[in-house]
């Protein structure tokens, strides 16, 4: 989760970084002013539509992160969720259950003391809301 965590600032100050270049608010030291490029004359035809190609190329890479921002960011709150509800619940035992969900698909390892702490967690996992599916790794120890 922090590695997704991590990737997850990576993109977003990534992505700032790109804005703020092309929107010209790069200044060429701390403490002044934008720095305004030169006007720089063109000769010849420029190819609008090969620009609107470019700009679109990269407002969809922009979009294909933010989205994937907001799948990592939903995975690890739905994987804080379940394991929540398990250290509330006084029949599971949340630290020897594992909890990793990816795209929405969460998978549970670990051992638990009895079949009816397994089909407590399984459950608990199955209930929360955004959970596509749950795999179940969990073993019962004897």
């Amino acid at each position: 989760m922090f590695r997704g965590l991590v990737k997850l600032v990576l993109v977003i100050v990534i992505v700032v970084a790109a804005a703020a270049f092309f929107l010209g608010w790069y200044s060429g030291g701390r403490g002044h002013a934008p720095v305004q490029a030169p006007a720089v004359g063109t000769s010849g035809h420029v190819d609008a539509s090969r620009a609107r190609e470019v700009g679109a190329k990269v407002g969809q890479t922009t979009a294909d992160a933010a989205n994937r921002a907001g799948e990592l960011l939903s995975d690890g709150s739905l994987t804080a969720k379940i394991k929540t509800k398990m250290t509330l619940d006084d029949l599971v035992q949340a630290r020897s259950i594992d909890v990793t969900t990816t795209n929405h698909v969460v998978t549970l390892k670990g051992s638990v003391r009895s079949q009816a702490e397994h089909e407590r967690a399984v459950q608990l996992a199955r209930e929360t809301a955004g959970v596509t599916r749950v795999v179940d790794n969990l073993t019962v120890s004897r």
